[in-house]
């Protein structure tokens, strides 16, 4: 399971808005880059931006992806985003649910079924994103 958990990697991303925010997570679920991505918010944001003191509201984005795939997450989400410096962090997943980590590894694999996709289907309220 650590051995599984190793390889993957938890995406943190704010966004300016909602829909800017969808339009990241939807774009990243789609191309097969994260498995899952949580969007909270809004969320207040304080930081030091050119000289200035900040106070925001934005949305932060926890994505669910694999080490191997953080380039493309980053230049998808730098694609998509109207951020000048978009935060993109990633950390690595020291460990997790067997299931759960299996399933994030299929979901960000090349497109095939899956018995692990399925169970995903069936059962989407006893394993989320």
């Amino acid at each position: 399971m650590a051995a599984i958990a190793s390889n993957l990697r938890i995406v943190f991303v704010m966004a300016g808005n909602e829909d800017e925010a969808a339009k990241i997570a939807r774009a990243l679920v789609e191309e097969r880059l994260a498995a899952c991505v949580n969007i909270l918010g809004p969320v207040r944001s304080v930081y030091r931006w050119r000289g200035a003191i900040e106070d925001e509201r934005e949305y932060l984005l926890v994505i669910k992806s694999q080490a191997r795939l953080y380039s493309r997450v980053e230049r998808k989400v730098r694609e998509l985003h109207s951020y000048e410096v978009p935060e993109i962090i990633a950390v690595a997943i020291a460990q997790g649910s067997k299931p759960y980590l299996e399933w994030l590894v299929e979901s960000t694999a090349a497109q095939r079924t899956s018995r692990v996709s399925a169970r995903r289907r069936g059962r989407s309220t006893l394993v989320t994103g």
